[in-house]
């Protein structure tokens, strides 16, 4: 009886957690230019694609300079055509590197943050 009791607790216990809601992040999936990464022309916008929706309006991204002057050449936006994807228009960028720091809200409102370099060298 004791045996039966004990299992039936623990089998409780082990279904309560897996009944547990999943707790999801919007974690950076794609970056384009790509984290790290040396291109030869200047990028027209940064493109960032998350594993999940991000909400645009609690979302922040900059592309900044050796002397942290922002490079960006119009508002962040959404892809209207992906919920998961981030567009930066930028201005020309010279030879250099460039370092992309952002701020994301997914739509079950957990945040994440990081940043990367990457470079422009024709």
């Amino acid at each position: 009886m004791r045996r039966h009791m004990l299992i039936t607790a623990a089998t409780l216990v082990l279904g309560l957690g897996a009944a547990a809601p999943a707790i999801a992040h919007a974690l950076l999936r794609v970056a384009d230019p790509a984290v790290g990464s040396t291109v030869t022309d200047s990028p027209k916008q940064l493109s960032l694609t998350f594993s999940e929706a991000v909400e645009p309006a609690f979302c922040r991204v900059a592309v900044t300079d050796p002397t942290g002057k922002s490079m960006a050449a119009a508002p962040l936006h959404a892809d209207p055509h992906d919920s998961t994807r981030l567009l930066l228009p930028l201005k020309p960028l010279p030879s250099g590197g460039y370092t992309v720091t952002w701020h994301a809200v997914s739509v079950d409102t957990h945040k994440t943050e990081g940043h990367f370099h990457f470079a422009v060298m024709p």
